[in-house]
């Protein structure tokens, strides 16, 4: 199966777990000290607090999102749904976002980024991840976007007319360029390849 990747954080203290994205709000529950809550486990969904929003671990907030929308919607495929492809695609998320190497090259007009590692799963996330960016985002802010591969990992080339915002956006900044991400988890959801030409 075709794995494809972009970046999710995590965020955690002792006792209480948060998971954001963007927006800071995703379907959900929060974790809160001293209370405990399990949907499925004798609680009624609809008894949630309005003020409670977070799934409490931003993957399974992703996927918790994803698999409420595809519950509402009546239309919905269940012979296409794939949740695993999409729990895959937020491993190389986590991978890139938070185990890749980089270095960084200032190039005439831009950067060219350098992400690598000795962990061959996460070698897999950043070539999966990079290689689909720079095929589906080239263009974007006007920028040329080129990948290669590389030992234990790819490079990512960007140019525009911007040198110094690309440059101060780095590796992962440019990796999240635009608002894509959560159109390819529900089309990986529902058993689409979002990267077919």
């Amino acid at each position: 199966m075709t794995r494809f990747a972009f970046p999710f954080a995590l965020l955690a203290a002792p006792g209480l777990v948060f998971a954001q994205d963007a927006t800071g709000q995703h379907g959900g529950m929060q974790h809160v000290p001293g209370v405990v809550s399990h949907e499925g486990h004798g609680m009624n969904a609809g008894a949630v607090s309005e003020g409670n929003l977070e799934g409490g671990q931003s993957a399974f907030a992703a996927i918790q999102e994803i698999v409420s929308q595809l519950m509402a919607d009546p239309e919905t495929d269940w012979n296409r749904v794939d949740i695993e492809a999409l729990r895959q695609h937020l491993i190389d998320m986590d991978n890139v976002t938070l185990h890749a190497r980089v270095r960084v090259e200032e190039i005439k007009g831009g950067a060219r980024f350098e992400a690598a590692s000795e962990d061959e799963g996460v070698t897999s996330s950043i070539r999966t991840m990079v290689m689909a960016h720079a095929a589906t985002m080239d263009g974007v802010e006007g920028w040329t976007m080129q990948a290669a591969e590389l030992p234990g990992g790819a490079a990512l080339i960007v140019t525009g007319a911007d040198p110094v915002r690309i440059r101060a956006l780095g590796f992962i900044g440019v990796m999240t360029v635009g608002m894509h991400h959560q159109a390819h988890h529900l089309a990986l959801a529902t058993g689409e390849n979002p990267h077919a030409h």
